[in-house]
């Protein structure tokens, strides 16, 4: 047997191991940590926000998905409560936790990434959070740019409100965004968008403008110019992950009580702070 014909067996009889997903993952550990309960209610709230988003429709909150800092003084107390010292079985019961415990950590952390790659979520948007700014615009209308796949405008059409969507589809050769539609986007770039509305709306949403491109400073100026008192609600991270530093230089941001309590349903649940602003 020559070489070529060897590599060529030797590739036939190879077994393809397949990685476990990451859901597939995620319910590995609900199994694995099922005695645990700050375990299982992290887990269960990704598996849940998963289930809603696969049915098309809007996540819940999420708590922040950090492991107790406490929690590997909780497994060691379990397991010395369930074997005796010198136990291996024990032994081995712990080191099933410890070796699992760093890739679940991962795992939580990436909650994010499994949302951009699966669904083309890049901003968390539950359906309480739209359902409060639903409620904030209180039937007035609205445009919403860069709209993504458009959760948000889902969720306020789910509220009832009226909301016209845009997006100017750009990103779709390039990642899910584009690919995973969930409700009727217009193919319009933000600056198009409101040069066509402007005449019928009272807010602008903006939803986590690119990072460094300064097309959010441009829309921003427009509406500064326009001689309506249109309002611009933003999320996203200041001087972070999103929007242009232009836009963030030059933005006024309203401290209101509104907002205050539309980010009770937009807590940060990783390193991302993104949060709602009114800014004029």
């Amino acid at each position: 047997m020559n070489k070529k014909q060897l590599i060529r067996k030797l590739r036939k009889n190879k077994k393809i191991v397949k990685k476990p997903s990451y859901i597939e993952r995620m319910k590995k550990y609900r199994k694995i940590f099922s005695d645990f309960p700050a375990i299982i209610f992290l887990v269960n709230n990704i598996l849940e926000a998963d289930r809603l988003l696969r049915s098309n429709q809007l996540p819940q909150d999420l708590p922040e998905l950090i492991l107790p800092n406490n929690i590997q003084d909780e497994i060691f107390q379990f397991v010395n409560n369930q074997y005796s010292m010198n136990d291996r079985e024990g032994d081995k019961v712990w080191n099933k936790y410890v070796d699992q415990l760093p890739i679940l950590d991962k795992d939580l952390r990436s909650f994010r990434d499994y949302l951009e790659a699966e669904y083309g979520m890049w901003a968390y948007i539950s359906a309480s959070f739209t359902n409060g700014i639903a409620k904030y615009i209180n039937g007035k209308k609205a445009l919403e740019v860069m709209a993504g796949n458009g959760y948000i405008s889902k969720g306020l059409r789910d509220a009832k409100a009226d909301v016209i969507c845009t997006d100017s589809m750009s990103w779709q050769k390039e990642n899910e965004t584009g690919h995973h539609l969930v409700t009727n986007i217009e193919k319009l770039d933000a600056n198009a968008a409101f040069d066509k509305y402007k005449n019928e709306i009272d807010f602008v949403i903006m939803c986590w403008s690119p990072d460094g491109v300064d097309i959010d400073w441009q829309l921003l100026q427009k509406i500064r110019e326009y001689n309506k008192d249109i309002q611009l609600i933003v999320i996203g991270e200041k001087y972070g992950a999103t929007d242009s530093k232009s836009f963030w230089d030059n933005a006024k941001i309203i401290n209101s009580d509104i907002a205050n309590e539309l980010n009770t349903h937009h807590r940060p649940f990783d390193l991302i702070k993104d949060q709602l602003y009114f800014v004029n």
